[in-house]
């Protein structure tokens, strides 16, 4: 059985009151379930020193939101691997569509960025999707295959140790649209078999999350999906309450 994951991506949100008591809340509520579930939270880079001190000694794990191809060095402004590891990261986003649409991160790039990840001992979290215009062609498939294949040729037509798949239909992203659960599962079934192609176990064991618009009110129909592992969850990551009932429902 692959074990629910529960990743909250805070985006650019967030201060140093606002985390704490997010914080607390979440931390008090995944307190009283069992721990049939992985729950990651990626907060700004600027507080990854409060995070992971504040979530030291409960079951929360802790994620950048992006990474660097690069080693250290000059390249002002941009995050190593090393620095998130350093800071007691687990996980790291990669190739989120806002990285993808807002700074030019090809396939390429992203995959580039998996390897460094999974060098690192971190585990990355590879976002893949599709846009309004490209699921309206009926291009869903071959953009996510595309986007996956990348990957996977990166590293010999094997997925990296311990990567996670994160499927976000960019049409869906903070728009209050949400994929139907039968769209979500085509498409998690897909991104299973396109990785069992070259790499059958890691097709088996590999957990694939949905991103988009996951909130309370439709998680357990997405959650019931044979495919669908857990959530990348964005805004409702952000208000104690939502993101705990959605943790919830991936106990369940």
């Amino acid at each position: 059985m692959r074990k629910p994951l529960i990743a909250g991506n805070w985006k650019m949100n967030g201060s140093r009151n606002s985390i704490a008591e997010l914080l607390g809340g979440v931390s008090a509520g995944l307190a009283v379930l069992d721990e049939k579930i992985d729950v990651v939270v990626c907060p700004p880079f600027a507080y990854l020193a409060q995070v992971v001190n504040a979530v030291n000694e409960s079951r929360i794990q802790v994620g950048g939101q992006n990474l660097s191809s690069h080693s250290p060095g000059a390249y002002t402004g941009e995050i190593a691997a090393e620095m998130l590891v350093d800071q007691g990261c687990r996980y790291v986003i990669v190739g989120h569509s806002e990285r993808r649409t807002l700074y030019g991160e090809v396939d390429e790039i992203v995959a580039l960025k998996s390897r460094v990840a999974s060098q690192a001992t971190l585990i990355p979290i590879i976002c893949v999707g599709e846009n309004l215009e490209e699921r309206d062609q009926n291009r869903t498939i071959e953009v996510v295959r595309r986007q996956l294949l990348a990957v996977l040729q990166e590293n010999e037509g094997r997925l990296f140790s311990g990567a996670v798949v994160a499927y976000e239909p960019v049409w869906a992203i903070g728009t209050g649209r949400t994929a139907t659960p039968e769209q979500a599962q085509e498409v998690h079934t897909e991104i299973r078999n396109t990785i069992g192609e070259t790499d059958s176990e890691g097709a088996r064991e590999v957990r694939i999350l949905y991103g988009g618009s996951v909130k309370p009110e439709n998680v357990e129909a997405l959650f019931s999906c044979p495919d669908i592992d857990g959530g990348l969850i964005g805004g409702a990551s952000l208000v104690a309450s939502d993101f705990l009932s959605i943790c919830k429902a991936a106990e369940n």
